[in-house]
């Protein structure tokens, strides 16, 4: 005689029940809105990186264009406005222009001229940014 074994029988059905798909679907929701938030902060700070870099070189651009003129005129040419440029101007010397933005020289003292270039502009939020670029020249 053949002796069988007794299985013990389980329920073959397997699946997810309603409150565990609910609970992974609010955890996935809570993760893409983490990843959808701090993509957007990266797109802020990368717009933000690329108008300080944008101011910068526009400074330096003025700078440079004081560099090319004779030390005698240099300090008076500042005062007669010669290096304040609004965004037209900018644009008109090749340059792409910030929002709202403006460029302003000033000068201080005679031998080495103390030289001081402000630029302003507006950001996505319209918040006033600006950045200064502090040099002498002497002649």
């Amino acid at each position: 005689m053949r002796r069988m074994m007794l299985m013990p029988i389980t329920n073959a059905k397997s699946g997810f029940t309603l409150p565990e798909l609910l609970l992974s679907a609010a955890i996935l929701a809570y993760c893409l809105s983490l990843i959808l938030t701090t993509f957007n902060h990266s797109i802020a700070l990368n717009d933000a990186s690329r108008n300080l870099t944008t101011a910068v070189s526009h400074a330096e651009f003025v700078l440079e264009d004081m560099r090319g003129t004779s030390f005698g005129s240099i300090a008076t040419d500042i005062s007669d406005g010669h290096w304040n440029w609004n965004a037209a101007t900018v644009t008109s010397k090749g340059l792409t222009a910030l929002n709202s933005e403006s460029i302003s020289a000033s000068s201080s003292g005679s031998n080495p001229v103390d030289i001081t270039v402000t630029v302003n502009w507006h950001d996505l939020r319209g918040r006033i940014r600006s950045r200064v670029l502090k040099t002498s020249i002497s002649g």
